[in-house]
């Protein structure tokens, strides 16, 4: 079992993440990554990443169209895709399992090797230890991390749905404030572990500046016992999933 002790529960509580290495074997890992590259196999690229617009109309169709494929993708297994990996035609300009920014935001739900990893005994024994009561599963990712591709991430603006009717499916509440970049913490990883990191801290991942790919499997918890999840979210539970529990 996966039970925090004392001292690492108090270095979560303190630092807000606590990396547990060798969390997960060495045979998950792989399980893990043939699974993605059977599903990057048969992935059914989006009709607004193939179709060639010209109009500014039709440029409004393909940014809706993309907005719409994400705004619906919290009960689904969808792909999100790098800039410039495709022709003006919708062909891939990089080999397809380059192209791919992360897949999200279901797998937890329908993919068998990704459900069990997720409910996986040691997890739930992870959050049991961390004393939570009915976590929920809102959200998973498979982010890939390409080779000198960026990205990073933050909390202190929210991702929120757009009121009706506007121009654009999504807005920002909050700002990004500038960052004291000597403030963060570099925290080195090996293939294997879990990175532990609560709702309110800071994170990010730098550009990848290697030759190879930085894989992770993230997923969500959110403690519904007491809270109700906010209908601004621009993830919302749907009838066909509804956020399933952790604790099975």
């Amino acid at each position: 079992m996966a039970c925090l002790s004392l001292s690492q529960l108090q270095k979560f509580q303190e630092d807000g993440f606590l990396v547990l290495e060798g969390f997960f074997s060495a045979d998950e890992c792989v399980a893990m990554q043939q699974r993605i590259g059977e599903i990057v196999a048969k992935m059914d690229v989006p009709v607004h990443c193939r179709t060639e617009f010209s109009t500014q109309g039709e440029e409004q169709l393909r940014a809706q169209g993309s907005t719409d494929y994400f705004l619906s993708s919290g009960d689904k297994i969808r792909f999100f895709f790098e800039k410039g990996v495709f022709d003006k035609k919708g062909n891939f300009l990089v080999p397809p399992e380059k192209s791919i920014n992360k897949i999200g935001h279901a797998l937890h739900a329908h993919d068998p090797v990704f459900k069990c990893v997720t409910y996986s005994p040691k997890v739930q024994a992870l959050a049991r230890s961390l004393g939570l009561q009915m976590p929920m599963v809102v959200q998973s990712m498979y982010i890939f991390k390409q080779p000198r591709f960026g990205g990073e991430g933050g909390v202190s603006r929210r991702m929120v749905r757009a009121p009706a009717g506007s121009a654009l499916g999504t807005c920002f509440l909050g700002s990004e404030p500038a960052w004291d970049n000597s403030l963060f913490v570099p925290t080195p990883v090996q293939r294997g572990a879990l990175v532990l990191i609560h709702g309110e801290v800071v994170h990010k991942s730098e550009q990848n500046l290697s030759n190879r790919s930085r894989q992770a499997y993230t997923f969500h918890l959110m403690e519904a016992s007491g809270t109700i999840w906010s209908p601004e979210n621009w993830l919302q539970p749907t009838a066909e999933l509804p956020f399933p529990p952790l604790y099975t």
